[in-house]
């Protein structure tokens, strides 16, 4: 007998297969079928009719308690963003970042993320809200040399960090180096970062090239930019993941496909932040493995991937219109996000990870003829009905299970701090 059955509804099955009144059965964690139906009883069963059964959306980039700074630095350069928003973190304490990372895990649930990757500070809080929630995370305690600790020491902590939660919550949690990005980071400071990741068998998560600025620096400091310095020093490899990847020459392109890099776009936040576009239909068609991801809310606005999805779909259309169809965005938002984060999740087929959701169909926006491109282009995260996280049911017809006025009130009162201390 499996734990659950999900029945009735349009299946979205391996290879972009669309089962009308399909069933997906799940039984301790993992799919078990997939397909038209199943003579399978479960101690659960789930009515999808008129909703869409799909893989739950995975960001692959944020900073999940950035949160508690919506709205707090709008309409400002990359660079006046960032001293803004630096001055805040220096003063932010567990409490508050958890705070944040409740809020977020809360946002992500109601749209339907079921795992993220992350890159913070106090990440200890945003594991246990991971744990607690019942999400599923990759996480990364973020550094930059010369802030707060010396070199050795951070990277030391870092080490005591990955070797405590990695694997933590039942698998649900992967632990990962991040150092923040190639110019606040000695190339010393990086080559030792993965010596000890991979002696740890851990990801290393990474900014890349977000920047003109960036790009400059290090064409003035090293005399080649982000992509050939980490190149240079052996850093790069499948199991890294790099964040935006905006500045890209064709010849760094080459470098990250020939190493397997994960990248993962961030369009809103680009967007937003006026640093540009990544040129992500030619990383595509060189068969790198690009994914897609919110950043934090700070610049992106929200941590609904669906709005992601439609952004990143327009934004590339302005010189192509054939550029990003809406089945390669959707590949994006779920299984080149669980391949960058590494779990076996992403596609419903038997043995994947029961990481999914269910998306409520019977609306006028849905009426369609084409399901794949509504759910790209016309869905938002207030549709999502039902998420499901490693089998277990996180929110149901629209009412998630843990205390939503209480995590908005906390967060609220973290909000009201950070603005009254201007």
């Amino acid at each position: 007998m499996a734990d659950l059955i999900i029945k009735g509804g349009s299946v979205l099955a391996a290879n972009g297969a669309i089962i009308d009144g399909g069933a997906v059965a799940v039984d301790n964690g993992f799919i078990t079928f997939a397909g038209k139906d199943t003579k399978e009883k479960a101690d659960k069963v789930i009515d999808a009719k008129g909703c869409a059964v799909m893989p739950g959306l995975v960001n692959a980039h944020t900073h999940l308690s950035m949160t508690i700074f919506r709205g707090f630095a709008e309409d400002m350069s990359y660079e006046d963003w960032t001293k803004k928003i630096m001055e805040k973190e220096m003063k932010l304490t567990p409490e508050d970042v958890r705070a944040g990372a409740y809020l977020g895990i809360l946002e992500m649930i109601k749209t339907g993320t079921t795992a993220f990757s992350d890159m913070y500070i106090h990440t200890d809080e945003v594991a246990q809200a991971v744990e607690e929630t019942g999400m599923r995370a990759a996480l990364g305690y973020g550094m930059i040399e010369g802030l707060n600790e010396e070199p050795e020491a951070k990277l030391k902590n870092r080490a005591k960090f990955v070797k405590k939660w990695k694997g933590a919550a039942g698998g649900r949690i992967a632990a990962m180096y991040a150092p923040h990005s190639a110019a606040s980071c000695s190339k010393e400071f990086l080559v030792k970062v993965k010596e000890q990741a991979a002696r740890d068998k851990s990801k290393i998560h990474i900014h890349v090239l977000e920047t003109e600025s960036e790009l400059e620096l290090m064409k003035k400091r090293y005399g080649m930019c982000s992509v050939n310095l980490l190149n240079s020093i052996g850093f790069l490899s499948p199991d890294v993941i790099a964040a935006h990847c905006v500045w890209l020459s064709d010849d760094d392109i080459e470098i990250l496909k020939n190493k397997k890099v994960n990248v993962v776009h961030c369009p809103v936040s680009n967007m937003a932040l006026g640093v540009g576009v990544a040129p992500v239909p030619r990383m595509m068609e060189k068969g790198i493995n690009v994914a897609l991801g919110t950043d934090g809310v700070a610049s992106s606005g929200s941590l609904d991937m669906w709005k992601e999805m439609r952004t990143a779909s327009l934004l590339h259309k302005l010189k192509d219109p054939k550029a990003m169809p809406a089945s390669k965005v959707l590949e994006m938002a779920t299984v080149n996000g669980s391949r960058a984060l590494g779990i076996n999740a992403g596609v419903l087929k038997p043995g994947s990870l029961a990481d999914i959701i269910i998306v409520g169909l019977k609306k006028p926006h849905f009426t369609s003829s084409n399901l794949i491109s509504s759910l790209v282009g016309c869905a938002s995260g207030c549709d999502v009905k039902t998420t499901i996280v490693d089998g277990k049911i996180l929110m149901e017809d629209y009412k998630v299970n843990i205390d939503e006025e209480k995590i908005i009130e906390v967060a609220k009162d973290v909000i009201l701090k950070i603005k009254e201390d201007n």
